[in-house]
């Protein structure tokens, strides 16, 4: 019988969630079956997810349909598509929300990515997300931008399960993680129960090498003549963001043994959990299961696109790998300041964090059109 590795993952302290949802994979049974059979305990989503799932997907024709009859403007027809998927997959994985006491079993949906930057707004559409969806289990999303930390706070006051996304530097990791700590002491300091809300916070992995691995292969296509560079180059590729992730874990750990987790520790508060995102392999020299392989460890999540559960599945090699290399991590995130290498990671967060909310805005809007296309089909003559 063939071992699922997946599985094997969970004996480590370890959640896999899968990064995709859709109503196929609801009304076909398939996400039931990835649940109670598969190991997955969780579900994240965002916009270029259910821009896939919807557009041109003949599924959703009659909710769509009924909307337009009943006068419904673009934008609710959305939520209504999205909020009943949300709800559906809740339920789906209430069991393991019930059985794990409230660590895993949750649906994460993201606010407007065009509300990025305001953080009224996403204050706003934060409640209104938590209470229309009304599931206890849901996980709004919110950007870890600097507009974004502040409403992470106020939401967790309220109660509300939140998913900080989009963190690429370990400086914004700590951030996060203090914004959740203040969120808790405000909530506990009004005598609230503290112990029934639950964070994670979305680590993205592939698209820092991605834009490492070009800037690398820019230099090297440019011509580098000097042997030592060209290993000193070649050394890095692929191996940074793995590295920063292995920092950021250090950082969790001792912000968990400071005396301000630990006072709300004592009241039931649950730890933020670092979920590794953008999970997905995107050069076919490397492994592509690599992100998963070298980070596995206590109170984390690793949330994988369906292609890359099955690959783990069949192939993982599951150890207790997370701190392992640790010194290694740390010098080769102080290599790239090396003129040999010479590159600004500071400079390359700033980036992908500007392009991340970019590549969500886009296919947001993408999914707009869409509807908009959808609706004329579909409304009454």
């Amino acid at each position: 019988m063939t071992t699922n590795h997946l599985l094997e993952i969970k004996q480590y302290g370890q959640s896999i969630w899968m990064d995709n949802l859709s109503r196929d994979i609801i009304q076909s049974g398939e996400l039931k079956d990835l649940v109670e059979n598969q190991g997955i305990s969780g579900i994240t989503s965002n916009p270029a997810i259910f821009e896939k799932a919807i557009a041109g997907n003949a599924i959703y024709d009659a909710d769509i349909a009924a909307a337009v009859r009943a006068g419904l403007p673009t934008y609710k027809i959305y939520e209504s598509l999205v909020f009943a998927d949300i709800r559906n997959a809740c339920d789906i994985l209430r069991p393991v929300y019930e059985a794990t006491n409230r660590l895993d079993g949750y649906v994460s949906i993201e606010v407007p990515p065009t509300i990025a930057e305001d953080t009224q707004a996403t204050i706003t559409e934060a409640r209104r997300y938590f209470s229309e969806i009304g599931r206890e289990n849901v996980m709004i999303k919110i950007p870890g931008t600097a507009a974004g930390l502040p409403a992470v706070e106020v939401a967790i006051a309220e109660g509300i399960n939140v998913n900080i996304t989009l963190l690429f530097s370990v400086s914004s990791y700590i951030n996060t993680a203090w914004a959740y700590i203040r969120g808790l002491e405000t909530r506990a300091s009004e005598g609230k129960d503290i112990s029934k809300i639950a964070s994670v916070a979305s680590f993205f992995l592939s698209r820092i090498d991605n834009n490492i691995d070009a800037k690398i292969d820019a230099k090297l296509k440019r011509g580098v003549d000097d042997i030592t560079q060209q290993a000193k180059l070649q050394a890095v590729r692929g191996k940074i963001a793995i590295a920063n992730a292995k920092i950021a874990y250090q950082e969790y750990k001792q912000i968990i043994h400071s005396d301000r987790w630990q006072a709300l520790a004592a009241i039931g508060a649950k730890v933020q959990r670092l979920l590794w995102a953008s999970t997905s392999t995107k050069d076919p020299n490397y492994s592509d299961v690599m992100y998963v392989n070298e980070l596995i460890g206590p109170d984390t999540v690793n949330t994988l696109p369906p292609a890359t559960i099955k690959a783990c599945a069949d192939h993982c090699d599951v150890a207790n790998s997370l701190e392992t290399r640790t010194q290694e991590a740390y010098r080769l995130i102080e290599s790239l300041k090396d003129p040999d290498i010479n590159i600004d990671i500071d400079a390359v967060m700033d980036e992908l964090l500007i392009e991340g909310i970019d590549k969500f805005i886009k296919p947001f809007q993408s999914l707009m059109n869409s509807l908009e296309s959808k609706i004329k089909v579909l409304s009454p003559v």
